[in-house]
């Protein structure tokens, strides 16, 4: 494979846990009825454009983008709106959200839903740029964030780089592994449509060596494409992350408080790319997404496609339902997810995986003293002192956490995973943040 890459700080090597990794991927029924959220992106809320009683297709616009940053949301399925109102989303808060009743499985008319490979990029910039606005995709990797205000850098920025994040090294996960083996021709034509929006003649595609059979295959894919080339990245934890990635595949590092777009990057997921395929060249809106449901006691661990606004439940039925001795359920991975309270909360444009942890898996230890052993800042990736920015959030002197750039800290739990003192440093890490953001958000109003 050539020399493995990887970024320069800090990482750590939890167990990959990779148990659907040879899961193909699964088509889940249409659910009886679809929660669909207004707020599925970082950023603004999306407005609702239906009222009850409505009827609606499959790709219909339901909510339009509530500001720039901000996504349509389309219909997953059809029926008839049953009501507006509030539902619990993953945050354990109840917000507000479109139900529909679903009756049949009628699409909008101007979706090709056709199998047929469509290649050929026939539209300019402009017109790319657009139609991914008007499908309503985010970064399908979990951070959500709107897929075409990344490909409007703006004045004095221009773009170098394509960099395509195959990494998916949060444990457990599978889902993107399997778009690769399944997908790789559409995502190849969606990574060609986002170099075109962009103006770049260069595409990184990060993939770490744990998925030989994915490097592989999307070598083989871009064997006749000299501008778009696999980047194989050795494995280690954080790989995923924006900042990482772009260290490891190009050698550049992103200032503090910077985008990846100050050195000439721009970070797309794999699933992200094979949405704009289906968006430009399907005209297919973000309606459905695959979903990893694994954990060590699931008797199934799967990959399933399934429409945007199915409750979790249904997924876990299909797994083969609910271990007995489940301890906690993850919206997400172990390290960067967030347990969720209710299973009949919906899957959104971010969910990337639902996780069923052990009771002895998830239990956490007693908090400790900090016995000042630097593990924590010997594997920040971003070069922080977690001990230090963690303290000074707990005791609320959040002008020190600034200070030590507590908002460069991406929460990937590496200082956390291999605390003696089992000390929660990413909640106070997180709580941290947010009152930072908040406090630096006041300053400019």
């Amino acid at each position: 494979m050539g020399i493995l890459r990887t970024f320069a700080l800090g990482g750590i090597h939890p167990d990959e846990n990779k148990l659907s990794s040879n899961a193909a991927i699964e088509e889940i029924p249409v659910p009886k009825q679809a929660i669909v959220p207004l707020g599925q992106n970082l950023g603004a809320p999306s407005k609702p454009i239906v009222k009850k009683g409505d009827d609606v297709k499959v790709g219909q616009l339901i909510a339009e983008a509530g500001g720039f940053i901000s996504t349509n949301i389309h219909s997953p399925v059809s029926g008839k709106v049953f009501k507006i109102d509030n539902s619990m989303d993953a945050s354990g808060f109840r917000r507000p959200c479109i139900i529909i009743n679903v009756d049949g499985d009628e699409w909008d008319e101007s979706v090709d839903t056709t199998k047929d490979l469509i290649s050929d990029i026939n539209i300019e910039s402009k017109e790319i740029i657009e139609r991914i606005k008007n499908a309503g995709i985010v970064g399908m990797g979990g951070a959500t964030f709107p897929t075409y205000v990344k490909l409007m850098p703006p004045p004095g920025k221009t773009a170098e780089y394509l960099i395509i994040n195959g990494v998916e090294c949060e444990p457990y996960l599978t889902s993107d592994h399997r778009m690769m083996l399944e997908k790789g021709r559409e995502i190849v034509i969606g990574i060609k449509i986002l170099m075109k929006a962009l103006n770049v003649n260069k595409a990184f595609i990060g993939i770490e060596n744990n998925k030989p059979d994915a490097i592989s295959h999307m070598r083989e894919l871009v064997r006749e494409n000299d501008d778009i080339q696999v980047q194989p990245l050795k494995v280690q934890y954080p790989q995923g992350g924006e900042k990482q990635l772009i260290k490891a595949s190009v050698n550049r590092e992103v200032p503090s408080g910077k985008l990846p777009i100050e050195v000439g990057c721009v970070v797309q997921n794999v699933g992200t790319a094979f949405a704009v395929y289906e968006a430009v060249q399907k005209n297919k809106p973000l309606i459905e997404r695959v979903v990893t449901v694994t954990g060590k006691a699931v008797k199934k661990p799967s990959n399933f496609r399934v429409r945007i606004g199915t409750p979790i439940n249904v997924l876990i039925e299909a797994a083969e339902g609910l271990p007995d001795n489940t301890g906690k359920i993850i919206n997400g991975g172990p390290m960067m997810g967030k347990s969720i309270t209710s299973l009949d909360m919906p899957v959104v444009k971010g969910t990337s995986g639902i996780l069923l942890l052990e009771k002895e898996e998830s239990s956490r230890k007693v908090e400790g003293p900090c016995i000042r052993c630097s593990k924590c800042t010997y594997v920040c990736p971003m070069g922080l002192e977690p001990f230090l920015i963690s303290k000074a959030a707990k005791l609320g002197n959040f002008e020190l956490a600034e200070n030590e750039s507590i908002m460069d800290c991406i929460e990937c739990g590496s200082c956390q995973y291999g605390c003696p003192a089992a000390i929660p440093l990413v909640d106070y890490l997180r709580l941290g943040k947010i009152k930072v953001g908040q406090i630096m958000r006041s300053r400019k109003n």
